[in-house]
């Protein structure tokens, strides 16, 4: 039987994320991946690192402040390790909102149309927010090379089946065969409630790009509905729908004409863009979306349930689980991504 100081179920953003950060800290870690890595609604995310979306429930602010100031160390890592440059893309977003949040200004027309040109603000005020976005397909590529230069090791094509807490260890039956821990994390998102217990389900969102050969859109624009995100080179991403589907990918045309046209009423050009492609990926939510980064049982831990901001809370979720795994003082008060919150469901494994 092979061996790991640490294993985790799951290759998205989540797992790879905190692979890093423990192989940092000196561990020997192995991710067991079902699928491919970074293939799942890490690759198909928007990329965008905000943090203050008013949108967002406010008790995700501190988990999503601590990511935010480990970004730049963690991309400089990625890159360093992989060798593979990972490019901001938007460093500036014009929210929508149908009243402001204390501390906002509300931006006057002449700013805003220079922000974006034609924008239709629809009875909502619009104000601006210092925030970085990228490609999550960039980083998609980058993290399995990075993960692999640090020492893990990631298995891809292999699910976890079943974890078994005993004295001193946790056994790991995957498909590719059994091995032992000193310490198991499960990262395995919309799949987490099949091995756990803790109630994560996928929620489907579909989004589509589009280029415009026009009005070069250089700012997230994001509304309570809908948001646009530069991709460079003229390419906008549209988001996204939020829906109960099961484990549903397929793309559904009818879904992405409302996208688009709900795109279209805030900002006109898009009318006139080109679709390039159109995608779904199921994002793991719990029932009051909030993470839940926790122990679960003797040697096992939960870093799941991240809902809409998987690529914002990676880097603070991989210190926290650093800091659990090994006692070291917490970061932030972390009691509200508690597992136990959930009085009515059974941990088993």
């Amino acid at each position: 039987m092979d061996h790991s100081e640490v294993a985790i179920a799951g290759g998205g953003i989540i797992g790879l994320s905190t692979a890093l950060e423990l192989a940092a800290a000196g561990l020997q870690v192995t991710v067991f991946e079902r699928g491919r890595a970074m293939a799942e609604c890490s690759w198909a995310a928007a990329g965008m690192l905000a943090a203050a979306d008013p949108e967002n429930p406010p008790a995700l602010r501190p988990l999503a402040e601590l990511s935010l100031q480990l970004y730049p160390r963690f991309l400089e890592d990625v890159e360093r390790l992989s060798g593979i440059s990972i490019h901001v893309r938007t460093t500036q977003a014009i929210q929508g909102a149908r009243r402001l949040s204390n501390g906002f200004c509300e931006l006057d027309a002449a700013v805003l149309d220079a922000y974006a040109p034609g924008l239709v603000a629809g009875g909502l005020r619009f104000f601006s927010l210092d925030e970085q976005s990228f490609d999550p397909r960039d980083l998609a590529r980058a993290l399995p090379r990075a993960v692999r230069a640090a020492g893990v090791t990631l298995l891809e094509e292999t699910a976890v089946t079943s974890v078994a807490a005993q004295t001193g260890r946790v056994i790991v039956e995957t498909s590719a065969g059994r091995w032992s821990a000193d310490s198991f994390i499960h990262c395995s998102g919309a799949w987490t409630e099949a091995l756990t217990g803790i109630p994560i389900a996928p929620r489907k969102g579909q989004m589509v790009v589009v280029e415009d050969h026009g009005q070069r859109l250089k700012v997230v624009l994001r509304t309570p509905e809908i948001y646009l995100v530069p991709r460079g080179n003229g390419r906008i991403v549209i988001g996204a729908t939020v829906e109960d589907a099961g484990f549903d990918k397929q793309v559904d045309p009818p879904a992405i004409v409302q996208l688009l046209d709900r795109a279209a009423a805030l900002w006109p050009p898009i009318r006139t863009a080109q679709i390039i492609e159109s995608w779904a990926g199921l994002r793991p939510a719990a029932p009051d979306e909030l993470p839940v980064v926790d122990a679960c049982s003797p040697r096992c831990w939960l870093a799941t349930g991240h809902f809409r901001n998987g690529i914002l809370l990676a880097p603070g979720t991989a210190r926290l689980m650093r800091e659990m795994i090994l006692s070291e003082p917490f970061s932030i008060d972390a009691a509200y991504l508690r597992s136990d919150r959930f009085a009515a469901s059974a941990v088993r494994s």
